[in-house]
């Protein structure tokens, strides 16, 4: 399972352009109408990509390194800015608090999973063979969804439409990005 973790001041989710909508047919995706279908304030925008060895194992670990990395500063170091301090501890500063520490949102996309997992080794077409078939990637993924709201808050979390085509706005904090990988772990 791999997680893309972006430090956000906002991110949301909407649906995909009808002129799309004849493309997206016949890729066989479902079609998201224009409307928002969800947004957050400062927090994390997380991408997660389910692969074909994925368990609950896996899917754990990620919600763990979700809730528990340190991408925030802390609140009395923000603003802090003294031409004296070095570079080096400026940046100490930087990785201070976890999303729980500042009791931000998250907001958790699945359609990039089968990107995420894409390899192009062999030329420059995409070969998603990693990356777990539909239902099964489907039921992981609410899962995820399901047990990230009850270690954090339901209120907090938010989400896109699995297996749709959307369109994924965030304003980047920093910014800053972080690719977490279960294939790291082993």
């Amino acid at each position: 399972m791999r997680a893309v973790i972006q430090r956000v001041t906002s991110a949301s989710v909407t649906g995909t352009a009808p002129s799309h909508s004849l493309i997206l047919q016949k890729l066989k995706l479902d079609i998201v109408n224009q409307n928002q279908i969800s947004r957050i304030g400062k927090g994390l925008c997380v991408l997660v990509g389910i692969g074909t060895d994925d368990t609950i194992k896996e899917m754990n670990y990620i919600i763990n390194k979700i809730l528990s990395i340190r991408l925030f500063p802390s609140s009395k170091d923000i603003g802090e800015e003294n031409d004296s301090i070095e570079r080096e501890d400026q940046v100490q500063k930087e990785w201070k608090q976890s999303i729980r520490d500042i009791n931000g949102e998250i907001l958790i996309g699945n359609k990039s999973s089968i990107h995420l997992l894409a390899k192009t080794k062999k030329g420059n077409k995409p070969d998603f063979h990693k990356a777990m078939k539909t239902e099964s990637s489907k039921t992981m993924y609410e899962e995820l969804i399901r047990s990230i709201k009850m270690s954090y808050s339901e209120d907090l979390i938010k989400e896109g439409q699995f297996g749709a085509m959307m369109q994924v706005q965030i304003c980047n904090d920093g910014p800053v990005t972080m690719i977490i990988d279960t294939v790291d772990t082993q």
